[in-house]
């Protein structure tokens, strides 16, 4: 198979003089405008419409080259595409940010300003959104043909701000101007059905919607690096049936009128709306099966185009569920080949599970998602019939006992599971503990199912973008291929021991803290030292993430330097950036708590210049661009045995920070392959946090034996960070006392020590830069390249159609 013409091999390359005349064409035509009036905006969606041009054409070449092979291709399904600022992302992958940059120059125009102006596009929230995006941009890399699958949220998660230190959410406005990299796709539109009722039809039984939504498509194309091959993101808008209720409108009944369209956005409207109630349970469990039937719909229609036929779908066909919130597509894709196709049920069964594989990102139990039978019976009665039958199939064909529907309760990972082919953990350890904990009798009962997967990230993102110097540096030393062949990396552990690289490497980063405090001081009003050690922990706010450990750590550090400020202290920024779910309320404590410390901490004279704390609003893609180039010490501090892998670590190794982190997640692979003199390692192992949980009063025995963490807790208790408030606190303290369920307490001692070893390794500072050197040189195993082309042999037996 030819690999398809590209940009590239056409040496269609624009030139910067043709590449304005582009921009500048579509100032004119796309927007409106001639150079004198133009606004940023303006020159930013020029810019942009400019740079998609130039995706066109390996887009349609790659479609042409699927088509003609008769290619399986991989489909997607996620909750979040967590995809970031595409500008310089698709300038870097068609090899035209130096062209882009110089166009821009030759208009008068600083391109960097221009690409800052974009919004990030809320489409999703933390991990697993970015590595779905990750994952787009390595298949496009790889040249394997693709879909991804979502939703077109207008408002995503939301915009995080801070009144009086606490979090405020309002509705993100990134789609209030034209989103420049999509195409409108009205002919792709499906008919989604809500409730209503059954009628038997045979052995079977019809389903009668009582409501019905629009599923309306909108592409974005994904291309891969040096423009060689491109996919697709295809996001989904839910609209009304009927727009526009014109005899409401006459009668004077002007809102009526405009409900069912109102009612049709609210399924894509926010991303994971606060399903503490019935009626948010209701409109998440429409979200998910919404995406996820209007793409299981478009799958069987493509296969129709090219006359494949259902009984050979497993092998034109691969659907990776990326956590249970696409688990509905087992039971869907059951229905339409019973339902509309005649499949008989267990053959139907059958095609349906060649097809899925279902990824795994959680060892929570409350994570793993549960709908009540009354809510999944009233939204997808059909579905509840199926799901019966599916569990009658997994009693009779593997002897379990496990249920799918029990307590009431209709379980989406033991669904996902039993309905996938392939389930696979996303690093040694979480795939181990999968076997072991949340579906250890299902793992007995289909032996070989779980496998792993571990996760990876783009370098091309991660580093080529975000680290400009770091690029540089390493590009000059070793060649330019790397991004597209991580392991190339390894070549630059002999400069760990090179003085003048070392030199080169600790100067890129003093470049990027310096730009991380201009940041601030122009953008939040924040001074910050850019010589003090950068500490940061940036990620989704979550209990067991510990946030409240590193932020204890850091009180207690306070009441050391101030009870001896004349000691050689290294000084310290603190970076926190992340948001809490609006509806859980002690990762909103925990944010507001942060807060208050900070305003009590950085108005301190006796430690001004030694500790700060700093907590940017509304973290997001472009901020952790920011943040991890600058970033000397990255926290990876979840309790063992609950962060599945992490990807903040493995950007940041790839930046050049250490971790100071437990044995949990891809930690431990990060730190067989960095050396584990190159991390600083504490905390209780998953198998002691299990052994310590079952210890009566574990949390109590661990305050009285340690003064500082006891000191600490007093202090809150008491106020002193509340301005005298005695109870704003005192639910948080009462958990550490009580129960303390993800180990805070047991293992502060170890984590606060461990930060002293890092003091003292940071205070020779040619050695720490030795360290970061080896950190980045010996990480490039955590390309999500690698890890796309394990999956596509492991799970979905995909090819790439540009690379033998």
């Amino acid at each position: 198979m030819q690999r398809p013409e590209t940009l590239t091999d056409n040496c269609n390359t624009p030139t910067p003089e043709q590449f304005a005349r582009a921009i500048l064409t579509h100032l004119r035509t796309s927007q409106g405008k001639d150079p004198d009036h133009a606004s940023t905006y303006d020159w930013r969606m020029a810019l942009s419409l400019a740079l998609r041009d130039e995706v066109i054409e390996p887009w349609f070449a790659s479609t042409r080259a699927t088509y003609e092979a008769k290619a399986k291709r991989v489909y997607y399904l996620s909750m979040e595409f967590l995809i970031g600022r595409l500008i310089e992302d698709v300038a870097t992958n068609l090899r035209l940010e130096d062209i882009a940059a110089d166009a821009m120059k030759s208009l008068g125009l600083d391109y960097a300003r221009i690409v800052s102006d974009e919004p990030d596009a809320a489409l999703g929230n933390g991990g697993l959104g970015r590595l779905a995006a990750c994952f787009m941009d390595s298949l496009a890399t790889l040249g394997i043909p693709a879909y991804g699958y979502g939703i077109r949220y207008e408002h995503g998660l939301f915009e995080q701000h801070f009144k009086d230190g606490e979090q405020i959410e309002t509705a993100e406005t990134w789609l209030s101007q034209r989103y420049a990299w999509e195409f409108e796709r009205p002919e792709v539109r499906y008919d989604i059905g809500f409730g209503g009722t059954l009628r038997k039809k045979g052995r079977t039984s019809v389903w009668i919607p009582a409501e019905t939504v629009v599923a309306s498509a909108y592409d974005t194309p994904v291309v891969g690096w040096n423009g060689a091959w491109a996919n697709t993101l295809r996001l989904w808008a839910a609209k009304p049936v009927k727009i526009f209720d014109l005899d409401s409108f006459n009668r004077g009944e002007y809102l009526a009128a405009s409900e069912p369209e109102a009612l049709a956005r609210t399924i894509s409207r926010v991303l994971y709306p606060d399903d503490t109630t019935e009626a948010g349970k209701e409109l998440r469990l429409k979200q998910e099966y919404f995406f996820t039937a209007a793409s299981i719909r478009d799958i069987l229609r493509r296969l129709d185009s090219e006359g494949g036929s259902v009984a050979d779908l497993p092998n034109r066909v691969a659907i990776q569920l990326n956590d249970t919130h696409p688990a509905i597509a087992g039971p869907e894709l059951v229905r339409l080949l019973v339902d509309e196709r005649g499949v008989d049920m267990a053959e139907a069964i059958k095609i349906a599970r060649g097809c899925l594989g279902y990824t795994n990102h959680t060892l929570l139990p409350e994570a793993l998602e549960r709908w009540p039978e009354p809510i999944f019976a009233k939204v997808l009665p059909r579905h509840l019939e199926i799901i019966r039958e599916i569990e009658a199939a997994h009693f009779k064909a593997s002897g379990s006992s496990v249920r799918i529907l029990e307590g009431g309760d209709v379980k989406m990972g033991e669904l996902s599971f039993v309905m996938a082919h392939k389930v696979n953990g996303v690093s040694a350890l979480h795939s181990d503990l999968v076997k072991e904990t949340v579906f250890e009798d299902l793992n007995r009962a289909y032996p070989g199912r779980i496998i792993n997967e571990t996760n990876g990230i783009t370098p091309r993102r991660w580093l080529h973008n975000c680290n400009p110097g770091l690029r540089n540096l390493i590009s000059e030393t070793i060649g330019k291929d790397w991004p597209a062949d991580l392991d190339q990396l390894e070549k630059l552990v002999p400069y760990a021991d090179d003085q003048g690289f070392r030199d080169t490497f600790r100067n890129v980063k003093a470049q990027n803290k310096i730009r991380v405090t201009n940041w601030l001081k122009a953008g939040h009003d924040i001074s910050v030292d850019p010589e003090a050690m950068f500490d940061v922990q940036i990620k989704r706010l979550h209990e067991y993430k510990r946030q409240f450990m590193n932020l204890l750590e850091t009180v207690a550090l306070w009441n050391d330097i101030r009870e001896n400020p004349n000691a050689n202290w290294v000084p310290r920024v603190k970076i926190f950036g992340g948001k809490a779910a609006p509806g859980y309320v002690v990762a909103k404590q925990i944010i507001h708590l942060i807060n208050d410390v900070a305003a009590v901490i950085n108005s301190d004279p006796r430690v001004k210049g030694l500790l700060k704390i700093v907590y940017p609003e509304n973290y997001n893609v472009s901020m952790a661009e920011l943040l991890i180039p600058a970033t000397e010490l990255s926290e990876q501090i979840s309790t063992a045995g609950k962060e599945a892998s992490g990807t903040g670590n493995m950007k940041f190794a790839l930046n050049g920070a250490l971790t100071i982190g437990t044995l949990d997640g891809a930690n431990v692979e990060i730190r067989e392959r960095v050396g584990a003199e190159n991390f600083f390692l504490f905390g209780l192992t998953a198998a002691e946090v299990v052994a310590r949980r079952k210890q009566p009063g574990y949390s109590a025995a661990a305050i009285a034996a340690s003064p500082k963490l006891a000191r600490v807790l007093e202090q809150i208790e008491a106020g002193v960070f509340s301005s005298g408030d005695r109870d704003l606190y005192r639910g948080l303290v009462q958990d550490m006392r009580q129960k303390d369920y993800f180990l805070v307490t047991c293992d502060f001692d170890d984590y606060f020590a461990t930060q002293r070893r890092v003091d003292a390794a940071y205070a020779d500072q040619d050695n720490w830069t030795r360290m970061a050197v080896l950190n980045t040189a010996r990480v490039g195993w955590f390309s999500s390249d690698r890890t796309i082309a394990d999956y596509a042999k492991d799970i979905w037996n995909a090819h790439s159609l540009t690379r033998g």
